[in-house]
C-alpha cells in the first residue's frame, strides 16, 4: 500500500460497517474506540521519546493489546451485553492503535486527532441510527400510522441491518457529502455529439 492512510481508513471501514448494526453496538464500540485510544495515547507520549524505533513497535503491540484487553473486561464487569457487542472488534482496537502509531498520528497536533475521531464518532452514530431506523422499521411505522395510504416497509428493510445493507448505505452517504460539497460551477466541456 503506498498511501498509509489506506490502512487506517480500511481498518475504520471494518468498525462503521460491522458495528452498525445497531446504535447500542455503535456506543459500545464508540466508548471502547475512545477509551483504547486515549489511554494509549497517554501512556505512550513518555515511551516514544525512550525507545528506539525498533523497540517503539514492540511496545506499541504490547501496550495496545493489554490496554484494549483490559478495557474490555471493565466493560464485561459494568455491562455485559455491550462487551459481547464489541468483543469481536477489541483485538481490531489494538491493531488500530498500532497503526495510527506508526502512520504518525499521536505526532500530529491535538486539534488534528480530536477532528478526525470527532468525523469517525460521528459517522459511526449517524450510520448506526440510519440502519437501526431504516432496518428495524421505525421509520416506516411512523409514517404508516400518520397517513394511512402510505405503507413505506412498515416492518422494517432488513437489508439494512446486516453488513451489505451497511456497507450500501455507507456509500450512499458518502455520494450524498460528495454532491453537497461539490462546487457549482458550470463545467467548461463541451457537450457531445
Amino acid at each position: 500500500m503506498k498511501n498509509p492512510a489506506t490502512l487506517v481508513n480500511s481498518l475504520m471501514l471494518v468498525l462503521l460497517l460491522g458495528a452498525t448494526g445497531s446504535l447500542r453496538d455503535a456506543l459500545a464500540t464508540l466508548l471502547m474506540f475512545t477509551a483504547v485510544i486515549g489511554a494509549y495515547g497517554v501512556s505512550m507520549r513518555p515511551l516514544r521519546l525512550r525507545l528506539t524505533p525498533q523497540s517503539l513497535l514492540l511496545a506499541s503491540v504490547i501496550l495496545a493489546t493489554t490496554l484494549s484487553s483490559c478495557f474490555a473486561i471493565l466493560l464485561q464487569r459494568w455491562s455485559l451485553p455491550w462487551q459481547q457487542s464489541v468483543e469481536l472488534y477489541i483485538g481490531l482496537l489494538a491493531l488500530q492503535c498500532v497503526v495510527l502509531e506508526h502512520n504518525g498520528f499521536f505526532r500530529q497536533a491535538l486539534s488534528a486527532r480530536l477532528k478526525r475521531c470527532v468525523q469517525f464518532a460521528g459517522l459511526l452514530v449517524l450510520l448506526a441510527l440510519l440502519r437501526e431506523s431504516i432496518g428495524h422499521g421505525s421509520i416506516g411505522r411512523h409514517l404508516s400510522e400518520h397517513w394511512q395510504g402510505l405503507v413505506l416497509f412498515s416492518a422494517g428493510l432488513p437489508l439494512a441491518t446486516i453488513t451489505a445493507g451497511g456497507f450500501i448505505l455507507l456509500g450512499l452517504l458518502l455520494a450524498a457529502c460528495q454532491a453537497w460539497t461539490r462546487p457549482t460551477a458550470p463545467s467548461k466541456e463541451s457537450p457531445h455529439p
